[in-house]
C-alpha cells in the first residue's frame, strides 16, 4: 500500500455569488474567474499559505479575509476554515463598495 499524501484542495462556496456579481459588472469577470480559479486549486492549510497565493490578503479576525483583486478594484470577503479546507464567500464588490460596509464580522 502507497504512502502517498493525498492533497486536498480548498472547496469554494459559492461561485454563484461571484456570477451575480460579474452579471452585474462584466469587467470584473475575468479577475474574479482567475481568484476562484487560483482558490480552488489551493492547498491552504494556515494563512501564511494563503498569503503565498494571494500577497494582498488580509486577515480581519474571526477567521475573515479579505482579498484584494484586481489591483484592488474589487474585494472579496470570505470566511476561510483551513481545517475543513472551506472557503465561503460572504461578499464581492467594489473597493468604493467595501468602503461603506458596517461590520465585516456580520457578513
Amino acid at each position: 500500500m502507497s504512502s502517498t499524501n493525498h492533497r486536498l484542495s480548498v472547496h469554494v462556496i459559492s461561485f454563484k455569488i461571484l456570477r451575480e456579481y460579474f452579471d452585474k459588472d462584466p469587467k470584473s469577470k475575468a479577475a474574479l474567474v482567475e481568484w476562484h480559479s487560483k482558490t480552488k486549486k489551493a492547498n491552504w492549510t494556515n494563512f501564511a499559505d494563503m498569503r503565498k497565493t494571494f500577497n494582498s490578503v488580509d486577515n480581519v479576525g474571526n477567521d475573515r479575509f479579505v482579498f484584494n483583486i484586481k489591483g484592488n478594484n474589487y474585494r472579496i470577503v470570505a470566511v476561510v476554515i483551513f481545517k475543513i479546507k472551506k472557503v465561503y464567500i460572504r461578499w464581492v464588490g467594489s473597493h468604493k463598495d467595501y468602503d461603506r460596509l458596517k461590520s465585516i464580522n456580520e457578513l
